[in-house]
């Protein structure tokens, strides 16, 4: 998970549609059963230092998106401070080592294994004989029984955001005593670690009214090195303080404030000591190195406001200021005035910055171009092999990583990411980029160059009406088509509005998305691999049916750039579209519209120009960022997106509901899970499903790699680049930062102590 980002656990829903039970699996010889685990393809940044080096006291603020609406976890609101929170403050059974690996927490847990599989599984676990709750009373066996029954989603007075695991549990039993819980469930879970992380105590947990109401202000009762002091929305903090009944080794920190600040207000923040840590974006990031590179210098910076005005820009502007024409002096006198204000903001926050420092790793997550496989041209696999086949991942990937200095290695599996123990890399099921390859997909499809096209004005007005009501600046809209006609294909011309396809979308997973979204970028060079190859043999076409999702409209923009060193020869620019029943071939792409998201979008361009050399037209529409996921990815509306999904320890469970085939619910709409794609086949349910229920963890393993597989053969999201990792913090602070996979160690974070001090 992203540790300033939803833990994938809070953002996933693992209830979904069991449409596979019953099939019967081809087997697959050639997946990979080389389990050692490969290294992370970034190392965390966090200044790790030893306890005895690490300063006793201070106080610490950390910029969250914003104030948790929540804090507790297991609800539909909770998002990235509340993870944070109860990080710091509740127990865990299991936490997760830099590797993306569950490791057992010896602070709570002395102990946990199955201790039976036949003829049910039983967990029995052992639990720290220090560890009790804030008030004094031991945590044990009614905690976690407690837990299970809110959770289980028998009671729907709950309102529960998820209930993966706790489901399968048949009941909760005390051992030889109270801190000895033996779990049994009805039907084997692979994934049992990922249970009672966080756990809260039987007040919370114990009745509906105080599970729905009882945490989400405050928390009573805690158990964790932090206690929740004071919560104050007004003001938009969050104080920890150091907990006085916690029998670990004692917090470092006095107190740990979790301080809301917008994403663009960072720098500022920073430079005035108002946080003291913050992930920030790549320009924030070059800012703060700028920083430390003019450290000492004098004079006017060569960077901000008013750099790039040229001498005879100056020189101009003076004499406009100075001029005869008083309307024009005064409109240039105050055009100055703001760049001189302008430029003292910045050098005050650039002297300011200079006593920060950037730690960078990867983020364990992922970018994706998701395909909207419902309706329109992406409802043909061939079509949609093809826009993967047209991609250069390693460029794009590239393009992101490379100039914060980070491995830009595309990332192969949409379940594991590269340091895990069930990553392999499974892009050979689609096959590395070939342009030749990606035409003859389209051919046979039956997209052909050259053919006639229907003139479609009225539907281009359309469109934009459409485009200014769904949020999306026409004027701002940028394809790439190759001429200036009308004859462009809306994709759902036809299909109903937006509205009338139920989405199952936990509030979580668009959270996540929203603060998630105006970061991303980028994709990768594929590699080949048997499993991947074999596993698109067995899979065949599968395509969804059409109606399944609302249409998309998309002003038409103009045609983009074409770069000179893309390769295109002469005779495919010279073929032009592709066009099919008189309709070309043009796929709307719906990306973010608001700043931060430059990289994204400079990305989405270079997407266009691939597939341009294809044949494929695309339409660019840029929305706010608070309506992208909502009101277009949720619903359906686009053909082509760019969003990302956190990683997880548990991709069995929490990887389900994302790529479970679609099915219809009772009242005949199409029920999606979080599988926004609208793609999916039988197979990968039911791999999936095994994979969740096998305790034999290599087996488990095995099973996962290859419903990822078969998730690259149906060619509904290509995945692109882990994201960048970048949090800005004082140079003093240590163990915190770039995390990567890794949950904060809290009690260790603080400042270093000074040279001779002890």
């Amino acid at each position: 998970m992203s540790h300033d980002g939803l833990s994938t656990r809070a953002v996933m829903r693992s209830v979904a549609f069991l449409t596979a039970g019953a099939l019967t699996l081809p087997v697959l010889t050639a997946c990979s059963s080389d389990d050692r685990a490969s290294a992370p393809a970034a190392a965390q940044d966090i200044a790790l230092t030893p306890r005895d080096k690490v300063a006793d006291g201070a106080t610490l603020t950390w910029a969250v998106d914003a104030l948790p609406e929540t804090l507790n976890a297991f609800q539909a609101d909770a998002d990235a401070a509340t993870t944070r929170v109860a990080q710091a403050t509740l127990p865990a059974m299991f936490r997760l080592d830099a590797q993306g690996r569950p490791q057992r927490d010896p602070d709570f847990l002395e102990s946990a294994e199955v201790v039976e599989t036949e003829p049910r599984q039983v967990v029995l676990y052992k639990l720290n004989q220090q560890a009790v709750w804030s008030d004094g009373r031991e945590i044990g066996a009614d905690d976690f029984a407690a837990q299970w029954r809110a959770l289980s989603g028998k009671d729907t007075a709950y309102w529960t955001a998820r209930n993966a695991g706790y489901e399968r549990i048949e009941r909760i039993d005390r051992g030889a005593n109270n801190l000895e819980v033996r779990v049994t469930f009805a039907k084997s879970f692979a994934d049992w670690r990922a249970l009672f992380t966080p756990l809260y105590p039987k007040n919370v947990m114990g009745t509906p009214d105080s599970f729905n109401d009882g945490a989400r202000g405050k928390l009573k009762v805690s158990a964790g090195p932090f206690a929740v002091q004071k919560f104050d929305t007004k003001a938009g903090e969050a104080t920890l303080q150091r907990s006085a009944r916690w029998w670990g080794g004692p917090a470092k920190l006095d107190k740990l404030v979790l301080r809301a600040v917008p994403r663009d207000k960072r720098a500022a923040a920073l430079a005035a000591g108002k946080v003291d840590l913050a992930e920030v974006d790549p320009g924030e990031a070059r800012r703060i190195a700028l920083a430390a590179r003019d450290r000492g210098t004098s004079g006017p910076l060569a960077h901000g406001p008013g750099a790039a005005i040229t001498p005879g820009q100056a020189l101009r502007s003076w004499a406009l200021a100075h001029g005869e024409d008083e309307e024009a002096a005064e409109a240039e006198q105050l055009a100055r005035a703001r760049t001189r204000k302008a430029v003292e903001k910045y050098a005050d926050e650039q002297a300011g910055l200079r006593d920060l420092t950037v730690r960078k790793s990867l983020e364990p997550a992922y970018t994706q171009l998701a395909l909207n496989g419902s309706t329109g041209p992406l409802s043909d696999e061939r079509v949609r092999r093809a826009v993967a086949r047209a991609l250069d991942r390693a460029e794009l990937a590239s393009v992101v990583l490379s100039p914060l200095g980070l491995p830009a290695k595309p990332v192969g599996s949409h379940l594991a990411l590269a340091g895990q123990p069930a990553y392999t890399d499974s892009s050979g099921a689609l096959g590395k980029q070939d342009t030749a390859e990606a035409r003859a997909l389209l051919a046979d499809a039956g997209w052909v160059p050259g053919g006639p096209v229907k003139g479609t004005k009225d539907a281009k007005e359309k469109a934009e009406d459409d485009a200014k009501k769904a949020g999306a600046d026409p004027d701002k809209a940028a394809g790439s088509g190759q001429d200036g006609s009308d004859g462009a294909y809306i994709v759902g011309r036809d299909d109903p509005k937006p509205g009338d396809l139920p989405v199952s979308l936990p509030a979580p997973a668009a959270a996540a998305q929203r603060t998630a979204v105006a970061r991303q970028a980028a994709l990768f060079a594929p590699a080949a691999g048997e499993d991947g190859e074999q596993a698109r043999r067995q899979d065949g076409p599968q395509r969804i049916g059409q109606g399944g999702a609302p249409g998309a409209y998309a002003p038409k923009g103009t045609a983009a750039p074409r770069d000179p060193s893309a390769g295109a020869s002469p005779a495919e620019a010279a073929a032009g579209p592709l066009a099919k029943d008189g309709k070309p071939l043009t796929l709307r792409f719906v990306l973010p519209s608001g700043p931060g998201s430059e990289a994204l979008r400079a990305v989405g361009e270079r997407i266009s120009r691939m597939l341009e050399r294809i044949g494929i037209r695309t339409e660019t529409t840029k929305v706010a960022d608070d309506s992208y996921f909502k009101d277009h990815i949720a619903s359906g509306q686009y053909d082509l997106a760019l969003y990302s999904w956190p990683g997880t320890a548990y991709p069995a469970t929490d990887a389900r509901p994302i790529y479970a085939k679609p099915v219809p619910a009772a009242d005949g709409s199409l029920n999606v899970e979080q599988n926004y794609t609208r793609v999916g086949t039988d197979h990968i349910d039911q791999l999936l499903d095994q994979a969740s229920s096998e305790l034999d963890e290599k087996r488990s393993r095995d099973l996962v790699r290859q419903a990822d597989a078969r998730i690259w053969a149906a060619a509904g999201s290509i995945p692109l680049y882990q994201r960048p990792e970048l949090v800005a913090v004082r140079k003093n602070v240590v163990n915190a930062g770039a995390f990567g996979f890794e949950t904060p160690i809290y009690q260790n974070i603080g400042l270093a102590k000074s040279p001779g001090r002890k």
